[in-house]
């Protein structure tokens, strides 16, 4: 399911590098872009109690004749450090930029993580890297 993993620099003064994970599980697969992107909305908490779900930031665009569904959010990152593992991170001052993009073999999932410096930084490569994608 995990088909490839980067570690992205980080930016002067933060503490972590970004994470770029890109899954795919095959047709069918892999649960709906919602589900998904509840799950990862759900990895954030925020300082002031207040929902991760209305803050963030969902659109939904076209490339190379896919649909493709972008998430944006700022908080603190409480995914568990492992899949199943009972400890979590606890991360203030973390985003998420992720991307779903639905081809007709199944959907892509590209997930991007890291302090919020550094996600800035790699925000519009992230971008380019998505809109770059083609039907082969």
């Amino acid at each position: 399911m995990r088909q490839a993993q980067f570690l992205l620099t980080r930016a002067e003064g933060d503490v972590a590098d970004g994470e770029l994970v890109v899954f795919y599980f095959g047709p069918g697969q892999g649960g709906s872009v919602e589900a998904n992107i509840d799950r990862w909305v759900g990895q954030f908490g925020q300082p002031d109690g207040s929902s991760s779900k209305d803050r963030a930031k969902t659109t939904k665009s076209e490339i190379s004749g896919m649909a493709v569904t972008f998430v944006d959010l700022a908080g603190t990152y409480q995914a568990p450090i492992m899949p199943g593992a009972p400890e979590r991170h606890n991360s203030p001052g973390y985003r998420l930029l992720a991307a779903v993009v639905e081809t007709p073999e199944g959907p892509w999932f590209f997930k991007l993580v890291g302090p919020e410096k550094t996600i800035a930084k790699w925000s519009e490569t992230f971008n380019q890297f998505i809109k770059s994608i083609r039907k082969v």
